[in-house]
């Protein structure tokens, strides 16, 4: 994909997002996401922050609490909190046909943090929400390659397993095949276990094992 296509997916998938939230009522909002500790209204404040320029980035280092993910989950938590469940989805929508992106990262992360997110708050709810396999393979590929920001330990534990998705021609690693669709390789990549049932191979198992201990990604 090329980077027009690329945001042409992330905008997409922001707007599904947003009419999926909008449907939304109080006791959904308040429901578990499938990111550990984060509810479906800390996953989409999270979401109003993917535009943050030098100067914010390094505001959020005045909150620091010991580690990225700690940090990352509290300034979401502050921010669903300020809030109002209309500002937060007019928030998510003003990014739309925006092409900023959280300084220090790349467009790249922005694809995989909206595709991600996205299934962490529908998926717990029960709601479908399309996940082109187009644009899932270059977040699966950016998640398995990345050096910085540093990879996931999810994806860590890729290593030595082969990945073949079923509905586009993708693949990655070497080892016992764990198969089955795009969006469902990119979510176990990013340690969403939620995603298990729908893959198949000898590799499944191995997997199953490793993702064990975690319920989710240890980034967000």
């Amino acid at each position: 994909m090329t980077p027009d296509q690329i945001w042409q997916a992330i905008d997409a998938q922001r707007a599904r997002l947003c009419d999926l939230l909008t449907d939304l009522g109080d006791d959904q909002w308040r429901r578990p996401s499938l990111c550990a500790g984060w509810t479906v209204r800390d996953v989409a404040a999270h979401l109003t922050l993917q535009q943050l320029g030098p100067g914010a980035v390094l505001g959020r280092l005045g909150q620091w609490r010991g580690s990225l993910d700690r940090t990352t989950a509290h300034v979401a938590r502050r921010r669903a909190t300020a809030l109002t469940t209309e500002q937060l989805i007019a928030g998510i929508r003003a990014t739309i046909g925006s092409r900023r992106h959280i300084f220090g990262v790349t467009y790249r992360e922005t694809l995989c943090d909206i595709l991600v997110h996205s299934q962490d708050i529908a998926i717990p709810l029960g709601r479908h929400l399309d996940l082109p396999a187009g644009a899932a393979a270059v977040a699966a590929d950016r998640t398995l390659s990345m050096r910085w920001p540093p990879p996931l330990p999810a994806a860590k534990k890729m290593a030595g397993l082969r990945l073949t998705a079923t509905d586009i021609s993708w693949s990655a690693g070497h080892g016992p095949t764990v198969r089955g669709p795009m969006a469902a390789l990119l979510l176990v990549c990013c340690g969403r276990t939620a995603v298990l049932p729908q893959l198949s191979g000898d590799g499944v198992a191995e997997l199953t094992t490793r993702l064990a201990p975690q319920t989710a990604a240890g980034r967000q």
